[in-house]
C-alpha cells in the first residue's frame, strides 16, 4: 500500500447507485468507496495505467435503506 484515499459516505453512496444505474453492477456502500478511490488512482496515473479494485459486497442489504431504499 503506498497511500490512503479518503471518500466520504456520500461519494461512496453516489457512485453505488452510478454503477447500479448506468453499469448494472448492484453493490453497496464499500464497493461504491472502492470505485470512487481507483477512479481518483486512475486520473493521477494518466492515460495507459491499469488500476484493479476489487468488490466484495452485494447492494441486497442496502434495499431498505437510504442507499438504495429512496
Amino acid at each position: 500500500m503506498d497511500a490512503i484515499e479518503r471518500v466520504s459516505s456520500d461519494e461512496a453512496m453516489a457512485m453505488s447507485r452510478r454503477l447500479a444505474r448506468e453499469e448494472g453492477i448492484f453493490a453497496g456502500t464499500s464497493s461504491g468507496g472502492n470505485v470512487v478511490a481507483a477512479l481518483r488512482v486512475a486520473e493521477q496515473l494518466g492515460p495507459g495505467a491499469t488500476v484493479v479494485t476489487v468488490m466484495v459486497d452485494s447492494g441486497f442489504r442496502y434495499l431498505s435503506t437510504g442507499l438504495y431504499g429512496q
